[in-house]
């Protein structure tokens, strides 16, 4: 007894040896935990982003009590991914990866700090953990920024004033203290500009607020820093995109917080959950980043779109209800539930012998927290950039707790074991406390697993209700637009594609299109992908082949305006220039066209609609196997066109060219 009492405390063998390699084979390594030489780097904080762009779309239109369950899985602590901080795009009207995000500013002489969902998404993610760290960046932004040119820092005034406005108006209308702000997502920065925007941020009494560069590389930034003595003084943080683990000498010497500011964007399946564990813990093994922030947070955009489902968890289904946790959510929890910004990592190598990492954090106040991942190779690449090969084996880890840990007796062990073979995955389970035996304890380490090793006691993983089953989008749906007070400023399930289409309130109609969904914005945007010289919003099933799209349009671009209707609408997202479908376009010079593109080259057929500008009309297209026809106003406008493909898609409205332009009573069948 007295033997086998002895062997428990050590913890020796605890979790047997792998399957078919005995305990004697194990390869063997000891490493210790010592904060006698004081700590390490700061620790940061693990996030997501929401946007670049309309990550988030879908999200909104979900109905209680399926959203505020999401909502929980995401931000509340100590419950699922427990996120420390949250990265939201500062919306520009213009398509950034999955759809556009309406600007809070869309003309010169206009302000509204209620548009799109971003606003609603911090303050939600704020209502369930009030210390949660909020950063915003840019990916487009309006064309009166530029003046006419494709360019944000020709007047670095305006450009600074226009993201100090959006600062302003998250405190003044939302309640929101932004504590982090970007400079232009993946494109080049101008040291100029960001040395305006700290002194228009001071200016504004927000000296809080702390500047992140240059969400892209780590050179040039890095190299500028260290000449530029001034805009050194004005960075608080260098956020590299994608930097597969690694920094660079010039990163290091500025002795500034390194960040991967973006990371992941990887399809969330077991192979993602193990890209995201690699990740969360080398980053700053390798790279000595303190903070990791997945792109995105979670996936509520259609996923027909570019980089469907990469996101934490998946919730692409509103009309049903339906989402799903994915395993990145219970790999992040491993992390964000066990430390929390402010706390140090210690000063440890982290590589572990036998292939795979560890890092450890403490508060200073006497808690320890160990996360350990030992992914394999082809179980945990990432999208990019690509993994070089490394091999890993099972293993004996034996951990010597020194300095202020010596006197910890027992760890909290939390659990997950990737199942690629089986096909079964166990997601962050809570095992028997190991017991530190004289200042140390072993453990058996198999490969694709994560434990979190902690004093701490609040671990939990929610045993919530399962969501509704999947169902495909509603094979009739119906919008007539008749809301007076929406509580978002888009119509749910519409995902813009280039332009904005917004809920707009006609006053001098005399009733019958008093509501109507608007397109809104009338010139090109400062754009960070190739957005459509049309506009453009895409809804339903993409999987649809058969269908009938009616909608009432009304053109107020006079002479050369024109809207659409749409079917088998196949592309969007950073390819919406590239889409195909079949297009039914009418125009305010009284013709009409029936094309087989967004872009209207190719044309299927022709003539004369005599319909006019600033009056309504109702357009309706049937597409039934190979063949097209089209109604204005109820009657046949042209039929027999004969189509060969695509062979499925969404339906969609837009128009023309950056113009106003207003739809209502949508109608799919």
């Amino acid at each position: 007894a007295a033997l086998l009492w002895g062997w428990l405390l050590l913890g020796c063998s605890w979790g047997s040896a792998p399957p078919g390699v005995s305990a004697a084979a194990l390869l063997t390594a000891t490493y210790a935990l010592d904060d006698a030489s004081g700590p390490g780097r700061q620790f940061d904080g693990i996030g997501a982003v929401s946007g670049g762009g309309a990550t988030s779309r879908l999200l909104v239109n979900y109905q209680e009590p399926y959203r505020s369950q999401i909502l929980d899985y995401l931000f509340k602590p100590s419950f699922g991914a427990s996120l420390h901080m949250l990265k939201v795009e500062i919306g520009g009207d213009g398509q950034s990866t999955d759809g556009t995000e309406p600007s809070h500013m869309h003309y010169e002489n206009d302000e509204n700090y209620f548009r799109g969902y971003e606003w609603w998404l911090m303050k939600e993610a704020k209502k369930r953990n009030p210390k949660i760290k909020l950063i915003g960046l840019p990916w487009t932004f309006p064309a009166w920024i530029g003046k006419g040119e494709n360019w944000p820092y020709d007047y670095p005034d305006v450009t600074a004033y226009y993201i100090v406005s959006w600062i302003l108006g998250a405190k003044q209308y939302h309640d929101l203290d932004i504590d982090y702000i970007g400079i232009w997502n993946e494109r080049a920065f101008s040291s100029k500009y960001i040395k305006l925007l700290r002194y228009t941020l001071d200016k504004h009494g927000l000296q809080q607020v702390r500047i992140i560069a240059s969400d892209r590389l780590w050179e040039p930034i890095s190299f500028v820093l260290l000449l530029d003595s001034e805009l050194h003084g004005v960075v608080d943080v260098i956020g590299a995109h994608y930097p597969g683990t690694k920094t660079v000498p010039n990163a290091l010497l500025t002795k500034k917080k390194l960040w991967s500011s973006e990371d992941y964007s990887t399809f969330n399946d077991e192979v993602g959950a193990g890209c995201w564990a690699r990740i969360l813990n080398q980053n700053y093994v390798n790279g000595n980043m303190t903070s990791t922030i997945a792109w995105n947070l979670v996936a509520s955009y259609y996923e027909e779109l570019p980089f469907g489902r990469c996101g934490l968890m998946t919730a692409q289904e509103p009309w049903s209800g339906h989402y799903k946790v994915e395993a990145p959510i219970w790999i992040t929890a491993h992390t964000t539930q066990f430390t929390q910004p402010g706390w140090s990592y210690l000063q440890v190598d982290g590589h572990l012998e036998g292939g795979g990492s560890f890092v450890a954090l403490t508060d200073g106040l006497g808690n320890l927290t160990i996360i350990i991942e030992t992914m394999t190779h082809n179980h945990s690449q990432c999208i990019r950039p690509p993994l070089p090969h490394f091999s890993v084996t099972p293993q004996r880890a034996t951990f010597y707790l020194k300095g202020s840990f010596y006197m910890v007796e027992t760890l909290q062990v939390w659990h997950s074991r990737l199942g690629f073979e089986s096909g079964n995955s166990t997601l962050f389970q809570q095992l028997h406390p190991v017991k530190v035996w004289k200042g140390s304890f072993s453990l058996d380490l198999s490969v694709d697993e994560v434990y979190t090793l902690t004093t701490l006691k609040t671990g939990q993983k929610c045993g919530c209700p399962e969501p509704p089953p999947p169902q495909p989008f509603p094979s009739n749906y119906k919008d007539d637009f008749n809301i007076r007070n929406p509580p978002f400023s888009e119509a749910p399930n519409f995902a813009d594609q280039t332009g904005v289409f917004e809920y707009f309130i006609n006053a001098s109609d005399p009733g019958d299109h008093v509501f109507t969904l608007r397109q809104v914005v009338v010139q090109r945007p400062i754009t960070w992908a190739s957005d459509a010289d049309q506009t453009i919003s895409v809804i339903g099933n993409f999987q649809w082949v058969n269908m009938t799209v009616t909608c009432d349009i009304y053109i107020e671009k006079q002479r050369d305006g024109g809207v659409f209707v749409a079917g088998r609408v196949d592309n969007g997202g950073i390819y919406v220039r590239r889409t195909k479908g079949v297009f039914f376009w009418v125009f305010a010079d009284g013709t009409y066209r029936v094309t087989g593109d967004l872009a209207g080259e190719e044309i299927l057929m022709k003539g004369l609609s005599g319909v006019r500008d600033n009056a309504w009309h109702t357009l309706t297209l049937n597409i039934q196997g190979t063949s097209a026809s089209g109604l204005l106003n109820g009657y046949p406008l042209w039929e027999n066109v004969t189509i060969s493909k695509p062979s499925n898609g969404w339906a969609a409205i837009g128009t023309r060219s950056f113009e106003f332009a207003q739809f209502d009573n949508f109608h799919i069948e």
